[in-house]
């Protein structure tokens, strides 16, 4: 069986989570406390980050890149690209926005420092931080919103992998209430057709000992 460690809260885990459940490829999660530096684990990784996904012939496959491509060539009869190059280049583009700059700009600011620094036990929220964070997300929201009023989705027409992206770090945003949609239908409602797919359902499933999530967290219509 297919295993892959992760983190509830991590987009990168959660981006990998949802594409492996678009292309109907099986796996386990586990929960890897990256804190406690495993060596089985540094074996696998010795950047001691997640995800890590291990196939069942043994190979490993470390980080949200790599992952991504490798499932993407290995199982390619559900493309998570488009096959047009320029609609290829536009949702990688958006991946790399989700990964870089929004995670920079925003997910690290409050995920980072509401949640993961408690789980990782390093050190207290930086409350400048987090005000940037609450400021940067309407901005990104307002992206969004203009991208899906265009398109049927962010990159084009098709569902791709930048809608993955997009969704994982906005579902580990809404897990902590942290998304004001309602200053943002157009982005609200592109985001409840990703709740909507089977795909999603094990991501608003999860449930982080200790903290809960909002109750509309889980409903698709909010």
């Amino acid at each position: 069986m297919r295993l892959l460690y992760h983190l509830h809260l991590s987009p990168s885990c959660r981006t990998v989570r949802i594409a492996l459940a678009e292309k109907g490829l099986e796996f386990t999660l586990k929960t890897e406390n990256l804190w406690e530096r495993r060596p089985e684990f540094l074996r696998l990784n010795p950047a001691c980050e997640v995800p890590v996904m291990v196939e069942p012939d043994g190979l490993v496959v470390c980080g949200q890149t790599p992952i991504l491509a490798f499932i993407e060539e290995s199982f390619a009869e559900r493309a998570l690209l488009p096959a047009p190059v320029r609609e290829r280049a536009e949702a990688r583009r958006l991946v790399d926005w989700f990964a870089a700059k929004f995670d920079r700009e925003v997910t690290q600011n409050l995920v980072g420092e509401k949640i993961m620094k408690r789980l990782l036990k390093s050190g207290e929220p930086d409350t400048g931080a987090i005000r940037a964070g609450h400021a940067n997300i309407h901005v990104h929201l307002d992206y969004i919103g203009w991208l899906v009023e265009r398109r049927n989705w962010l990159a084009g027409d098709a569902f791709t992998l930048a809608d993955i992206a997009a969704g994982a770090h906005l579902s580990a945003l809404d897990y902590i209430d942290e998304v004001p949609w309602d200053d943002h239908l157009p982005a609200r409602e592109w985001y409840a057709r990703l709740k909507s797919r089977p795909s999603f359902r094990p991501i608003l499933a999860d449930h982080v000992p200790g903290v809960p999530p909002p109750r509309h967290y889980a409903d698709p219509d909010f």
